[in-house]
Formats: structure tokens, sequence, C-alpha cells
């Protein structure tokens, strides 16, 4: 079994330097743009725990659509389907978004995402075209219909585990709530006093999330491996 770590957009690997899980591989957001993390989980023998933060996070549900069978777990933190407000969704405007883009820029994320003191900076200062992508995404993704189309067809069977912070604004906190509708089975966790930089704010909870999803696979009868389509 394999554990995937999919980035948040504009952030770097020291995003994850306090959690102790083992990670077989960390997909930047360039990479998962790329297509990088798909390819993985094409090649994946085993089932793979996928760990998303942010837009990560976003990517792991967009791999548990298109190979359920694959997923020995989901650990969704600070997650979200769609990340633009629309009717009926609390999501965030564009103004709140292009804010996003120039706050990142002229700080490198430090402070402006809520980074706890004494922590390392989970974000990287990336070149302009790369940040123009994965605003891209940010903006047009929605994986809504993918989700219920998932759920009604039952082939995701393994733990979910939903992290979300009470006062995030970036993704908000009726987004946990949605996912627990359409994950069944979902553990969702509220983080309080803390905002998006969640990898850096609660690692041992995230690591705790991981070894129930490995724990839970190991567990399982005895399987026929996953072949790789």
């Amino acid at each position: 079994m394999k554990t995937f770590v999919l980035n948040g957009w504009a952030a770097s690997e020291r995003a994850w330097d306090l959690c102790r899980f083992r990670r077989d591989r960390v997909f930047s957001y360039v990479e998962q743009l790329d297509g990088l993390s798909e390819r993985a989980m094409e090649s994946c023998r085993d089932g793979a725990v996928l760990v998303g933060w942010s837009m990560g996070g976003s990517r792991a549900l967009r791999l548990a659509i298109e190979f359920p069978e694959k997923v020995a777990g989901l650990v969704l933190v600070a997650a979200t389907p769609r990340m633009m407000r629309a009717q009926g969704w609390a999501g965030m405007s564009e103004r709140r978004l292009q804010a996003l883009e120039a706050g990142l820029r002229m700080t490198h994320g430090e402070g402006f995402f809520g980074v706890p003191d004494g922590r390392p900076n989970p974000y990287m200062m990336d070149d302009d075209a790369s940040l123009g992508r994965g605003i891209e995404y940010l903006r047009d993704t929605d994986l809504r219909a993918g989700l219920s189309a998932l759920k009604a067809g039952g082939r995701l069977n393994c733990p979910v585990f939903v992290f979300q912070s009470e006062r995030d604004g970036i993704v908000r906190r009726e987004n946990a709530a949605y996912l627990a509708s359409v994950l069944p089975g979902a553990v969702v966790e509220m983080v309080y006093g803390s905002e998006h930089a969640l990898p850096v704010s609660i690692p041992e909870r995230i690591d705790k999330a991981v070894e129930r999803c490995a724990a839970n696979w190991a567990a399982l009868p005895a399987r026929l491996p996953v072949i790789a389509r």
C-alpha cells in the first residue's frame, strides 16, 4: 500500500515537516496539474491512502472519483469540491480569489494564510505561469456531480477523514458537511483556533487518520491485488 500526498496550491513539501506518517510521494500542485498523480494511481498495483490539502484535497477527490477501487483511505484537509461561490454554495468570491493570489505573491504565504507562530511556513513562491494555472484550476473546478455519482454507485469503500477549520477564510466550514453527505461514513473533525494551514497546525491528528486508514486496509480479508488499468 502506498501513501500519496497531494499538496496545496503554492505549497512546498515543508508543509508536511511536522507529520510523521510515511509519504511515498508528495505531488506538488504543478505535478497534479500535469497529471502525475493520475499516472501514479494508474500504475498502483495495491491500494493508496490519499492525503490532500486544499487544492490537493480537490485532486484527491478527483482521484477517488476516477479510481475508487484503489483508494485505501481519504484524508481530506481543508478540502473542497468547489472553491468558488455559487448559488446555494458557500465559496470564495472572485475578488477574494484575486486577493489570495496577491497576498501570496507579496508574502510567500507567511502570515497571510494563518501560519501558526513557530511552525514552518508551508508555502513557496512559484513562477507566474504555474501560479496562474493553479488559479484557473481553483476557479473552474467543480466535482459535485462526480461525487454524487460516486455515492450513488457505492464504489468507494474506505475510511474517510475530513479536517476543517471553523474559521478558514479560504475553504468554508460548510464544505465539511457537504463532504460528509456524499462520502458515507466520513469522520469530520472540526479544528478550532487555526485557519487554513492545517498540516502545520494539527500534524498529530493527520498522522492518526493516516494510521487508521492503513490499519483498516491491512485488516481486510485476503484480497486480489488491485490491477493497474
